[in-house]
């Protein structure tokens, strides 16, 4: 299970949002399993379907989490018109067996939708999320 702060998850989908109708993508970081630090990453493929976040950019996120004492918990990024679900190119591309994957789904862009996944030799498990800091202490998004 992984769990996130509304205002973490907020920083997450309002990037996902900007970058639209492209793909966006970034890192979160913390501690266990509670997301503390999100760090918006530039797709330098610009492009709907798939994504490349800037190696510059990712270098300074590991040094800043570094500093702070976070982990990588999650790699995220999103899916302008389909289903938050991974493509085969993103089972292809996990190269993090030890972070979760976290797809934005704005293909109704009044409702983004965004799961979690663990995805272990081409295998794709749902793990659930859980969000912190409303009036409900762990309410599911899902």
């Amino acid at each position: 299970m992984l769990i996130i702060k509304k205002k973490q998850l907020d920083e997450i989908i309002n990037h996902s949002c900007r970058e639209y109708p492209l793909e966006a993508c970034g890192i979160a970081a913390g501690r266990g399993n509670l997301i503390e630090e999100i760090y918006p990453l530039t797709n330098q493929d610009r492009s709907a379907v798939t994504y490349f976040a800037s190696p510059e950019e990712q270098v300074k996120a590991f040094k800043d989490m570094r500093e702070k004492g976070l982990e990588l918990l999650a790699i995220y990024h999103s899916h302008p018109a389909s289903e938050a679900w991974p493509s085969a190119t993103d089972v292809k591309q996990a190269f993090y067996p030890e972070s979760a994957y976290l797809i934005v789904s704005l293909k109704d862009l009044d409702k983004p939708d965004i799961k979690a996944f663990k995805i272990l030799d081409g295998k794709i498990e749902e793990i659930t999320i859980r969000v912190a800091g409303d009036h409900h202490a762990h309410q599911s998004i899902r």
